[in-house]
């Protein structure tokens, strides 16, 4: 829950005021103010909303690396997935570091069970109706999560900085203090403070970095995410204008009934491919296991 909160505030710019001045640490060739916030603010509107339906038809490769403490080198353990969008939400299917099954024959059957799934919303078959309709409160309820940082954010011109070879605008992100959050996700919004680092040339969201300000209850008040929990995220345009997310990172610490946790975790996405709807993704699928079918039979007759 805890993340699907934390999100929308990583995918879009918004309400920057008018005539915020940069901090003295900008070079003195860059313009000294952002663009015009309005301007800014309708671009990157667009741009997100474009990527974030994308996501519903590409799939890709993510890496989930967890740690014990913030700060360890290495990770206790690691899972490679393979994520495929499946119409009413994300298939996840093990693989290895090079993207291969590590068990061929379960990996078939997990292609297996995705295909006859998407034939059933394919064919528009009854017993999807629920799945769509959950989906699709969840579509809305991320919109609407999307649709309060409108409002719920200040976001302050800081300077321009470097990453490769694009320039990117630093703003500051502070709580609006005129803000009033309308269910229990948004009224995390106030407590959340950070920054964001915006590709003006594309008018896409490249960074976000925030801090829990002040505790969070969560799961109806029977847990606390506490003060000071981290969250970041990296944004890179992975294929000709669609910028997707390659890299986030959660430092949550807090409490569930009365048990006190830790979360650490770090996730690379990699290999996005557009795979489409369900109607193309199922022939991609249905192709797949072809090959893999058409390999087995000729692994069979070339033994001796």
């Amino acid at each position: 829950m805890y993340k699907r909160a934390f999100a929308p505030i990583a995918l879009l710019l918004l309400t920057v005021p008018a005539g915020t001045a940069a901090q003295s640490g900008v070079p003195a060739s860059e313009p000294a103010v952002a663009p015009e916030p309005s301007k800014l603010l309708d671009r990157v509107l667009v741009n997100q909303k474009k990527e974030e339906a994308a996501l519903e038809v590409y799939e890709r490769i993510e890496q989930l690396e967890t740690r014990k403490g913030a700060n360890d080198p290495a990770p206790a353990s690691i899972k490679i997935s393979r994520v495929i969008p499946s119409g009413t939400g994300m298939n996840k299917i093990p693989v290895d570091a090079a993207g291969n099954p590590p068990d061929a024959a379960a990996y078939r059957a997990r292609l297996e069970g995705l295909e006859h799934a998407l034939a059933l919303l394919v064919n528009n078959n009854r017993s999807q109706r629920d799945a769509l309709e959950k989906y699709a409160k969840k579509r809305k309820e991320r919109n609407d999560l999307i649709d309060a940082t409108r409002n719920a954010f200040l976001f302050i011109f800081v300077a321009r900085e470097p990453r490769g070879d694009r320039l990117l605008a630093k703003y500051e992100m502070k709580p609006n203090p005129a803000f009033k959050p309308t269910s229990r996700l948004t009224s995390i919004f106030p407590k959340v403070h950070g920054f964001v680092w915006i590709d003006e040339g594309s008018g896409e969201l490249a960074r976000i970095e925030g801090d829990v300000t002040e505790d969070i209850s969560i799961a109806l008040f029977l847990g606390k995410i506490y003060k000071g929990s981290h969250f970041m995220q990296e944004r890179y345009e992975v294929q000709l204008g669609l910028w997707l997310p390659t890299f986030s990172q959660y430092d949550f610490d807090g409490r569930k009934l009365f048990s006190g946790f830790s979360l650490h975790e770090r996730m690379l996405y990699s290999n996005y491919r557009y795979i489409g709807p369900p109607k193309e993704a199922i022939e991609v699928i249905r192709k797949e296991l072809g090959r893999a079918e058409l390999n087995k039979t000729n692994s069979t007759a070339a033994d001796p």
